[in-house]
């Protein structure tokens, strides 16, 4: 397995910890609004990535984080929480905020057949982890008090601009917009591991700790929720690109300081979905969700077939003309696959053949673009029987998880029915006829209108994808 590893700025074999063993972190959302495609493209290559190893014969313990608190709006430890700015946008307590839009994006992840991880950890459950990890950084010189919060001295850490390639020049202030000047830090980078009342007097959620009542900052709720679940030594760290910095910069700073040693070993980062303006956000243009998608008649799946089709390190930009055309090629290939029979014997060196080529597109830093192609190779090769055919694609949608071989059950209305009868009974007169074209025409736009139709010695059997 080769990956894109963001601390080396290159692609690497990737050697875990243990043999066949991969300990694996990914950044979960902040629920304080529903997710947008762009969010949901990182978690479908996440999903890719976890469903790549197992494929390869690795065990996989994937954990996530819920973030319920201490999510601020700015960068540099400014504005208020984002949980409490849904709160006073929704009228509800943060709790309340966080159950609802946790349940939301559960069920974009299933809709999009993305695997719901191992162990996922609400922020606001970890409390003590917090208090027990900032007390030894204290104690230890890597963080200190000021005007009653707790914060990282970022100067202690000498490798703290390794993950994102930047220096300390880049990050002065008024040279970025982002990087706010807080009084109480030592340094401009510095980052709050815990906050008190003297910072944010109106904070709903607060917990008692050695250091006043507040609450965790952002960062090391990723920390000591990953130490807490994959140990000390993780294998691959993920998340969305625009994570790099500050976020998993920070993360790294503070787990090794606690540590004593080197954390994590691959960092693994999903390019961003663009749309015509750029970089795909809640605050931007038309507020992309599945449900939205699912409005204007999309299947989730197609949108997913979109994101396997580009390099997971890459920016993809989307456009409906963009998911129209997945969208066409995704029910296409369903359909192909949906015909396929459990006719012949399974060929098993053929089988061996396409699959080791198969894991082999996988194995190459998640080449999704190549396996899907292998996928196509496998359907259009007149020399392997169904049965084969049906096998492999059954395997390779374990990865691929794009639901190829699973029929949808749905009510028809009665106007598609007679629509359908009377298309059949034109399609036999055709045939009759001898008029092949114009049957082979009836039976495309069947397809067409989500209508399989197959003939067998009993007659015409009609399946409605």
């Amino acid at each position: 397995m080769k990956l894109y590893n963001t601390l080396s700025k290159k692609v690497e074999e990737f050697i875990p910890y243990k043999e066949n063993e991969v300990n694996m972190y990914t950044c979960g959302p902040t629920v304080y609004h529903y997710a947008h495609i762009g969010n949901l493209r990182t978690y479908i290559s996440e999903d890719v990535l976890e469903k790549s190893l197992k494929y390869l014969g690795y065990k996989v313990n994937r954990v996530m984080n819920i973030t319920d608190v201490g999510h601020l709006v700015g960068d540099g430890d400014s504005g208020e929480d984002k949980m409490a700015v849904a709160s006073k946008r929704e009228h509800k307590t943060s709790l309340e905020i966080a159950d609802f839009y946790t349940e939301a994006f559960k069920n974009d992840c299933s809709k999009l057949n993305v695997r719901w991880p191992d162990t996922v950890s609400k922020a606001t459950d970890n409390i003590s982890e917090y208090i027990k990890v900032i007390s030894k950084l204290l104690e230890d010189g890597y963080a200190y008090i000021s005007d009653g919060n707790v914060y990282f001295d970022t100067t202690k850490y000498d490798k703290y601009y390794e993950l994102s390639g930047r220096n300390m020049d880049d990050l002065m202030i008024a040279v970025r917009e982002d990087i706010k000047e807080d009084t109480a830090k030592k340094n401009p980078f510095d980052f709050g591991l815990w906050f008190t009342n003297s910072k944010f007097n109106n904070q709903e959620l607060q917990w008692d700790s050695p250091w006043g009542r507040g609450y965790p900052g952002w960062h090391i709720e990723c920390s000591c929720i990953s130490m807490r679940n994959n140990g000390e030594h993780l294998d691959i760290h993920c998340g969305a690109e625009d994570a790099i910095f500050p976020h998993h910069t920070n993360e790294i700073a503070q787990s090794e300081a606690y540590l004593g040693h080197k954390w994590c070993n691959y960092w693994v980062h999903m390019g961003f979905l663009n749309d015509k303006n750029g970089k795909m956000s809640k605050s931007k243009g038309e507020f992309l969700t599945v449900s939205l998608l699912e409005e204007k008649g999309y299947d989730p799946l197609a949108y997913r077939y979109l994101c396997l089709n580009s390099y997971y390190h890459n920016a993809l930009t989307f456009t409906y003309d963009i998911l129209d055309g997945a969208s066409n090629e995704y029910k296409k290939l369903k359909n192909k696959t949906l015909s396929l029979t459990d006719e012949g014997v399974l060929d098993n060196e053929a089988f061996d053949n396409y699959n080791k080529r198969f894991k082999d597109a996988l194995s190459d830093d998640l080449n999704t673009s190549m396996a899907l192609t292998i996928l196509y190779e496998v359907l259009k090769d007149n020399n392997l029987n169904d049965k084969t055919k049906k096998v492999l694609v059954e395997n390779f949608d374990q990865v691929l998880s794009l639901d190829l071989l699973k029929k949808v059950t749905k009510e028809i209305d009665e106007d598609l029915e007679k629509y359908v009868s009377d298309a059949i009974i034109r399609r036999n007169e055709a045939k009759k006829n001898k008029d092949f074209t114009l049957a082979d025409n009836i039976r495309d736009e069947l397809k067409a209108k989500g209508v399989l139709i197959k003939d067998t010695r009993e007659g015409t059997v009609v399946e409605y994808l």
